[in-house]
């Protein structure tokens, strides 16, 4: 692996560092896209139960909130209604809404960097092609154009050229497919989520509305 580093040139230290950060945000997407941190199958149903009779201590709306991202949302319509018990549903709505936009931020985190290296790679693998190529003929002048450059000169110049040329366009690729198969992957996964949190929000206004009138 060093000799192929070696023979790429310079051009390729950049998709190397690319291809460690992309490493990195994609195992930090897979941990903060677990399903027990974001939306437990159960939760909500929990917290119907809990604050079916009546609205919860602050303690135990404190950790609905730490429980995960879904529990935030739904703990910040239960202190909407123990701040302010006759609260309109527009404002009850409009204070969990806030918590899921803030929610959905955090859920993308990061995706428009993955993205962003996906679409980069390749180009940083056809600098690095352009790169060898301006090597290969460059190494040729003064030889008899470019039809010496492609059958005389230095060979070992023509053949260094040549592998930056292909090694570079190779690590483009490399770096870039598996950063975009992972960033639709990552971007599938949280629109799922957030269509999630949208509909048990949904739901809990309704629970949280009730509640109200039985109070």
């Amino acid at each position: 692996m060093l000799s192929i580093i070696q023979a790429a040139g310079w051009p390729i230290w950049p998709l190397i560092a690319c291809s460690i950060l992309g490493m990195a945000l994609i195992f930090e997407r897979f941990v903060a896209l677990k399903t027990a941190r974001v939306a437990p199958p159960k939760l909500l149903d929990e917290a119907i139960t809990v604050s079916s009779k009546s609205v919860p201590t602050p303690d135990v709306v404190n950790q609905l909130a730490q429980n995960s991202a879904l529990g935030e949302v739904l703990a910040t319509g239960l202190r909407t209604l123990n701040s302010n018990p006759q609260c309109s549903e527009t404002d009850l709505r409009s204070a969990m809404e806030g918590a899921g936009r803030s929610v959905a931020h955090r859920l993308e985190k990061y995706l428009s960097a993955l993205a962003t290296i996906a679409s980069a790679a390749p180009l940083l693998g056809l600098l690095g092609t352009v790169i060898g190529m301006i090597e290969i003929f460059g190494s040729q002048a003064g030889t008899g154009g470019m039809g010496q450059a492609m059958g005389g000169g230095n060979p070992t110049q023509l053949a260094h050229g040549i592998s930056i040329a292909l090694y570079n366009t190779a690590f483009g690729l490399i770096v870039a497919i598996p950063a975009l198969i992972f960033w639709r992957y990552f971007r599938s996964r949280v629109d799922a989520y957030l269509l999630t949190l949208e509909l048990a929000s949904e739901q809990f206004v309704r629970h949280i509305l009730r509640l109200r009138k039985v109070k």
